[in-house]
């Protein structure tokens, strides 16, 4: 059965979880948003990933400054500081006493309209911020099992049509690539940019390691991942060669390994795409290597003062 990079194990606790709407602790069955609200309309807002870990939100600091930068490109006032919003997350992660094996769900919305347009003149309120925190694990058979990607006829677009580089509630683009990866009996799909070269997944970012180097976009069609810019930083640190650069399927098909990134799973091996084994079709050594350097990354940064609860 596919899966994706997304997938975890159930918790029960999630049911009575509370969810902070615009700074009211709501229990999940009375969270409600207007049907007049512009991320409900038109998807027109920006949101983040986040995970806790001991107590503390790893990367916090360049998650908030990626938000304000999308919320300044759809000319959107938060109506707060960063200081704010940080202190109303750790204030959610406490009332729900949580601790570890988190994820948080951060949206912000341009806020209500007076009626369902998409000009944002006819906002009349402040945004909608919404912090939704759950408890989950990423699937640990992933680790194992690798997750296989098929290429989907959904490209990533250039800056001038939807810029890639703003993580918005509009995701239509991945969404259809989504969908016809699922289709097709896959976990999840790869997109190639406007010149067929390889750009990125549906919700993942994608490397891939050839002779010991390890390769990925050059970033000009996705999002500027912060778990991407983690294993790209400790590649050059280790002394790994690490590239960003164009590179076709026929480079994908024949790598020793592949493996996409993210916030939820860290690093996830990539075992088949297209139909083609990749490497040995099993998690290899450049993956173990990297995985356990980002889980000493992800222990230091959960230490660092800016990331704990105050």
């Amino acid at each position: 059965m596919a899966k994706s990079t997304h997938s975890y194990n159930p918790d029960d606790r999630n049911a009575s979880i509370l969810i902070n709407i615009n700074g009211e602790l709501v229990p999940r069955e009375r969270a409600m948003i207007s049907v007049f609200d512009s991320g409900f309309i038109l998807g027109d807002g920006v949101w983040e990933g986040l995970r806790v870990h001991g107590g503390a939100i790893p990367f916090l600091g360049r998650h908030l400054k990626r938000l304000w930068e999308g919320a300044a490109a759809l000319d959107m006032d938060l109506g707060l500081s960063q200081d704010d919003l940080t202190r109303r997350l750790f204030d959610t992660v406490s009332a729900n006493n949580m601790t570890d094996h988190v994820h948080i769900r951060l949206m912000v919305t341009r806020g209500i309209k007076s009626t369902p347009y998409q000009d944002p003149r006819v906002t009349i309120g402040p945004p909608t911020v919404v912090i939704i925190p759950e408890y989950k694990e990423p699937d640990p058979s992933l680790n194992d099992r690798g997750v296989r990607l098929f290429t989907v006829h959904v490209r990533r677009g250039y800056a001038d049509v939807q810029d890639p580089r703003i993580n918005s509630h509009s995701k239509l683009n991945c969404i259809f690539a989504c969908i016809q990866a699922t289709k097709a009996g896959y976990d999840e799909a790869l997109m190639l940019d406007p010149h067929g070269q390889v750009a990125t997944c549906n919700s993942t970012h994608f490397f891939i390691v050839r002779e010991g180097e390890v390769w990925t976009s050059t970033g000009d069609f996705c999002l500027d991942g912060i778990t991407r810019r983690n294993v790209i930083n400790l590649c050059k640190q280790a002394g790994i060669p690490v590239y960003e650069k164009n590179f076709s399927l026929t480079q994908v098909y024949s790598a020793d390994e592949a493996f996409v990134t993210g916030t939820f799973a860290g690093l996830t091996p990539v075992v088949d795409v297209d139909g083609r084994q990749i490497g040995t079709g099993s998690r290899g050594p450049m993956v173990n290597r990297l995985q356990a350097l980002y889980a000493d990354l992800l222990h230091t940064e959960s230490e660092q003062p800016a990331n704990c609860r105050a």
